[in-house]
């Protein structure tokens, strides 16, 4: 699939943005374990999440689609338990979400099962030895191939252990707390800097209390069960950046997201785009399911250049494609440093990002942590490549919105791996694309 994308100028509007997907991952995962019925509403029908869906199902997991449409679905699931789950018939296809993966290991660990997880190529480049790692301490059988997919988990008793996390990764630390509801005494998580913390939000809703001190993270022992949920899954940050900056860099632009997720371990990109000068205003604050909520305008701006490094890195770890395009409309440099997990995502989203924007006339230059920036640049339009990165993908869709000329993005159909309904959402506040 191609996207075609013309210049443009004057983006209006005021939009809704599709479910969280890392919520939607953990929400679903939780209401399988929990007893009885869960209602899940806004859920994200992304690749991603029916993958992780798909997997439960395997594991005799009742998952009812209510409504549908194209970027929303509201699910009833039908809730196991925590020791109700049943062999699958084979292996489980995570595709090319490496949170699923490492949710189901983190499940997977607790149960009396033995189970093969796997996924496409592009997952079974990612690393799995550090998520393995800390779930063989507590007792589970995990083998990976060569540290990558495909993960066979043997599970079974699990004890505690004291986990000090060597990377930021709200994947591993969401599959040890997965993994402590089944052991016999408490896990303790020392986590490096600020992690997203969706689910020890989501356990502490659910009876499950989880004890959250600066960056140490204590879950109890001995939990006997899991009360449904009945949530409405908040809009994704990291999919509303991408109209976010567009109005930030289209000319006599102003967009309004509604109802955005602003948890603070997701919103390093805005900090970052509010010192960079960008005219953004957070609205209506308001918390909902123990999540804050705001809606967000932005209006074109001109933006200055920064360096980016430490705990805002992983505040912003989704963001950085759509940060570069950014940058090459900034005044003067943006360097990025402390980035080294942009590498093992699902392309190396440094060199990546780098060529693909060099395409475009970028003046950019990768480096073995990150990346530097100048600008500002006029920006030509190009045939471009997603290279299966459905965040580049959505990156230089709005670099083709402030290019000269046109901008064909090849390979565009990964971007319903996290926002489907991308393209649409251009539309409605005023641009020029066409799918083909």
């Amino acid at each position: 699939m191609r996207l075609i994308i013309q210049p443009a100028a004057g983006l209006r509007g005021s939009i809704s943005i599709p479910g969280d997907k890392s919520i939607s991952h953990r929400a679903v995962v939780l209401a399988a374990l929990a007893e009885g019925a869960s209602r899940i509403s806004g859920w994200l029908p992304s690749g991603d999440c029916w993958a992780t869906v798909n997997g439960l199902r395997a594991l005799g997991v009742q998952i009812e689609v209510l409504n549908e449409t194209e970027t929303s679905a509201d699910l009833l699931v039908q809730g196991v338990g925590l020791n109700g789950f049943r062999d699958p018939a084979g292996p489980l296809n995570c595709q090319g979400s490496g949170t699923t993966i490492r949710l189901l290991a983190g499940l997977l660990a607790g149960q009396p099962l033995d189970v093969i997880l796997d996924g496409h190529t592009g997952l079974r480049r990612r690393p799995m030895e550090r998520v393995a790692r800390p779930l063989r301490r507590m007792g589970a059988n995990i083998q990976t191939t060569d540290g990558r997919p495909p993960l066979r988990v043997q599970g079974g008793r699990l004890q505690g252990i004291e986990f000090e996390m060597p990377i930021p990764s709200g994947q591993v630390k969401s599959a040890v707390l997965l993994a402590a509801l089944f052991a016999d005494s408490p896990i303790v998580i020392h986590q490096p800097g600020p992690v997203r913390d969706h689910l020890e939000r989501m356990l502490n809703a659910r009876g499950v209390q989880v004890e959250v001190t600066g960056n140490t993270i204590k879950s109890p022992a001995g939990v006997e069960k899991i009360s449904p949920l009945d949530v409405e899954i908040p809009a994704d940050f990291s999919s509303a950046v991408f109209p976010l900056v567009a109005a930030l860099l289209a000319p006599e632009s102003e967009v309004t997201l509604t109802r955005v997720n602003v948890n603070e371990t997701r919103t390093g990109l805005l900090d970052v785009l509010r010192e960079m000068q960008a005219d953004v205003t957070l609205l209506d604050q308001n918390e909902a399911y123990g999540e804050p909520l705001a809606g967000i305008s932005a209006r074109s701006s001109a933006l200055r250049g920064m360096v980016i490094q430490g705990d805002t890195v992983v505040r912003m770890i989704d963001e950085f494609p759509i940060l570069a395009v950014a940058a090459t409309q900034a005044r003067g440099r943006t360097v990025v440093r402390d980035a080294t997990e942009l590498r093992l995502k699902e392309t190396d989203r440094i060199k990546a990002t780098v060529e693909e924007l060099r395409k475009m006339g970028a003046q950019m230059i990768a480096c073995p942590d990150g990346f530097e920036v100048h600008g500002p640049t006029r920006l030509k339009g190009a045939v471009v490549d997603s290279q299966g990165d459905h965040r580049l993908a959505m990156a230089l869709a709005v670099a083709g919105l402030v290019a000269e000329g046109q901008t064909i993005i090849t390979n565009a159909e990964v971007i319903a791996d996290s926002y489907p309904g991308f393209s649409r959402m251009l539309s409605q506040i005023g641009a020029r694309v066409e799918l083909a």
